[in-house]
């Protein structure tokens, strides 16, 4: 699923295309996609966009007379710029949104259809999805102690609820982790406060690192290669590779339809955490350390 750091780019791609330009069309091709019926996709037609941002995991684009498109491109929706009038794609694509420099195409990878569309209209209706996270690169110190000690949870499960911090998922969790040196299923309530001032400056290095990164990479191209899984990142989608810190091979705990990706050794003090399928079967055969694993 697309995070901050991917979704910021694709808000600077889409302020220096369309804010100022007139929807001229939007064409829907799946009928799961558009998730309200009032008002009506078609009012959205001929409305200039006057402004695009990101709210928590949504894109959210302003147009006059208060209304709204909100999307949500969930696990495999994606954005592409093509040229005005383009074709939606027969398997993957779900709508296109016209404009006269150009066309935005939503696609969904996949059988599944989760992305969706809102037309909303006033601000207060928009607000009604924002589910309350904390900005990391925009709030002090004290305000994410307290967003992040105000419930007792896993770290992991702790970065990654839009309720208690906005825009970080699966991906960059794993990286703001690594980054503070602290295991993924530390609780938040075990936590020194040296501890959370480490993770508070590891989220924001890490969120504010990955934004200018992507941006220099695309350059003045649209981002066509949206992925939970970037060249360079320490230790998320790299299991049994080496961590870029310490050499030790990088380790991974599934759970449901989720992972967490860790060093050993930099996080957990060598101790490998036993991951819930696989202990299950090897029982008393699970290694406990760095050590037994070799």
């Amino acid at each position: 699923m697309p995070e901050l750091p991917d979704l910021a780019l694709y808000v600077h791609a889409l302020e220096r295309r369309i804010v100022g330009e007139r929807l001229e069309a939007a064409r829907v091709a799946s009928a799961f996609l558009v998730r309200t019926v009032e008002p009506p996709l078609r009012a959205a037609a001929g409305r200039r966009v006057l402004a695009v941002r990101r709210m928590g995991k949504r894109i959210v684009l302003e147009l006059d007379e208060e209304l709204f498109l909100v999307f949500h491109l969930r696990v495999a929706g994606r954005f592409h710029w093509r040229a005005p009038g383009a074709k939606i794609p027969g398997k993957v694509g779900l709508a296109a949104l016209d404009f006269g420099s150009g066309t935005l195409l939503l696609t969904e990878a996949g059988s599944k259809r989760r992305a969706s569309v809102h037309l909303l209209r006033g601000e207060g209706a928009v607000r009604e999805f924002d589910t309350g996270g904390l900005e990391v690169l925009e709030a002090p110190l004290p305000a994410f102690r307290a967003a992040l000690l105000r419930e007792n949870h896993t770290l992991k499960r702790a970065l990654t609820d839009p309720r208690i911090l906005s825009g970080i998922g699966n991906a960059y969790s794993d990286e703001i982790l690594h980054g503070a040196r602290l295991s993924p299923l530390r609780h938040t309530g075990r936590l020194a406060g040296e501890e959370v001032e480490r993770l508070f400056d590891a989220a924001r290095e890490t969120l504010a690192a990955w934004v200018e990164r992507l941006r220099a990479e695309a350059g003045e191209a649209f981002p066509e290669k949206v992925t939970a899984f970037h060249e360079g990142m320490a230790v998320h989608g790299r299991f049994g590779k080496p961590c870029p810190r310490c050499g030790a091979p990088v380790q991974r705990i599934v759970y449901a339809e989720n992972e967490a990706n860790y060093c050993a050794r930099c996080q957990t003090g060598g101790r490998l955490l036993a991951d819930r399928a696989l202990s299950r079967v090897l029982r008393s055969d699970w290694p406990r350390s760095l050590d037994e694993l070799d």
